[in-house]
């Protein structure tokens, strides 16, 4: 049996994405015509089987490119682990919306070092679900799957090999 081995280098990634643009925009419309169980068994049987092949830590992509979300128990309770008042947390790590929506305001993420999150025990939900691939309902969230798919190895992966699972018609180049 022939070992799976990912595509982990960010740059081909990054251009193999660019260059299939159009071939992932008729994937998605393939996928919206599938059923959706029978879709989430096949993404999270291969996520179990593709994320223990990618390092997150030798990667870091997510944290140094995507905007992080969190609410206000999130901000209480990195706050009180760093021991600052919410206040000087708030004026220091995020930025507010309107809407009351908070994100942090930095990229990369001032929680990185060396790859690895400094605050792991109390990083935020959307650090803890994502690539969110494990997640029930994966036609409905296509459009952050594909969003994300040129920078996170485990996403692309995963939709490399669905393509071949489901018998994908893909564009020769």
């Amino acid at each position: 049996m022939e070992v799976f081995q990912p595509h982990t280098d960010l740059k081909y990634i990054a251009q193999f994405a660019k260059d299939h643009e159009l071939e992932n925009d008729r994937f998605r419309d393939f996928v919206k015509e599938r059923n959706e169980e029978a879709i989430d068994l096949q993404v999270q049987q291969l996520d179990a089987m593709i994320s223990p092949t990618i390092s997150c830590t030798e990667c870091g992509n997510c944290c140094k490119s995507l905007m992080v979300c969190l609410n206000e128990s999130e901000a209480d309770a990195l706050s009180g682990y760093l021991q600052q008042p919410r206040e000087a947390f708030d004026q220091k790590y995020l930025e507010k919306g309107s809407n009351g929506m908070m994100i942090m305001n930095q990229m990369p993420c001032h929680f990185l070092s060396d790859n690895k999150c400094t605050i792991y025990e109390y990083r935020f939900e959307g650090c803890k679900e994502f690539p969110a691939l494990h997640l029930p309902h994966f036609k409905r969230r296509l459009f952050t799957t594909f969003m994300h798919y040129d920078r996170c190895p485990i996403i692309f992966n995963v939709v490399e090999q669905l393509k071949t699972t489901m018998q994908f018609e893909r564009d020769t180049q």
